[in-house]
């Protein structure tokens, strides 16, 4: 789920935003994080919790820390037009004696963004369920989640590339959620950004054609095909330009590719080379990937030679 940051700030989304733990107040409890990060945490959207602004106090420092942050079992997320993608999500959060990690209105998870950091972040990715937690010691939970993108629905193509993972935990301590007086004050939050998340990759597509078939050994042989990546500012897949493909060839027989050359993508992501036919085999073209795109290579297309 993809949360702007206008939208968070009207609906009361719940994002954290990273910040030091102080001294504890004489009540016990840690000082007061950061305002503006902690209202960032009072957000609509975190499963079945949806938070409005309280009208009175600030939330405090929960005494909880994460980490062990792992997104998508540390692979690329890579999305196309419209299949929806699911993106695993563990961590494990360590937290004091006081606080219930089995209450029902505790609640943990972990939120993906751009830019350097969560509380400045524009964009948000969010899960529409919290974390499971599992308990394994008295201070210490192992928490799960899944986050699904639906790039129809959350994704821009300005998306494609890094992001960071932030992790976060919300003790309520008995206030209901959706009480517009709700005692902020009461109101336990932990967060911490940086997490490394892995890339967000737009879907490629590669193609081949080698042309004549059959042919006569030292004729020429033309290669052509099409490279192609998720737009998802359209919902449609779009050519990807001036990229370096490699035109791979494999002998009849034979159970790897060698690389016969390499050449860039043209117009609408357009691929046209000539080759002399010397033995039967099949030919490919291999991409090798970018930040955004991730590397595929075409099926092969055989070639019978006279």
């Amino acid at each position: 789920m993809r949360i702007r940051a206008t939208v968070a700030a009207v609906s009361g989304a719940l994002a954290l935003s990273a910040f030091a733990v102080p001294a504890a107040h004489a009540d016990g409890h840690p000082a007061t994080p950061d305002h503006a990060a902690a209202a960032k945490v009072l957000k609509a959207g975190q499963g079945k919790v949806s938070v409005r602004t309280g009208t009175s106090g600030n939330p405090y420092a929960l005494n909880a820390t994460f980490s062990s942050v792992v997104v998508n079992k540390g692979k690329a997320i890579v999305a196309g037009t419209s299949k929806k993608v699911s993106v695993p999500v563990t961590f494990t959060l360590t937290h004091g004696t006081n606080v219930d990690v089995t209450a029902e209105d505790f609640f943990a998870g972990v939120d993906l963004y751009r830019g350097t950091s969560y509380a400045d972040s524009d964009y948000d990715l969010s899960g529409d369920e919290p974390a499971v937690c599992k308990v394994s010691s008295a201070t210490v939970a192992k928490c799960s989640q899944t986050i699904v993108i639906a790039p129809a629905e959350d994704l821009l193509n300005e998306d494609a590339g890094k992001w960071k993972a932030a992790a976060f935990a919300v003790a309520y301590n008995g206030q209901d959620p959706f009480d517009e007086n709700l005692d902020e004050s009461k109101i336990g939050v932990a967060v911490k950004d940086g997490f490394a998340a892995p890339n967000l990759q737009r879907y490629s597509k590669l193609t081949v054609n080698a042309s004549p078939e059959p042919v006569k050994k030292g004729k020429t042989i033309t290669v052509t095909g099409t490279l192609s990546r998720a737009n998802w500012d359209t919902g449609t897949y779009a050519g990807y330009t001036v990229q370096s493909v490699k035109l791979q060839f494999k002998k009849k027989g034979s159970s790897s590719y060698s690389t016969l050359k390499t050449i860039k993508s043209g117009s609408k992501g357009a691929l046209k080379t000539t080759v002399k036919a010397s033995a039967d085999g099949t030919f490919r073209y291999s991409f090798a990937g970018t930040s955004t795109t991730p590397a595929v290579s075409s099926s092969g297309d055989f070639v019978d030679v006279k």
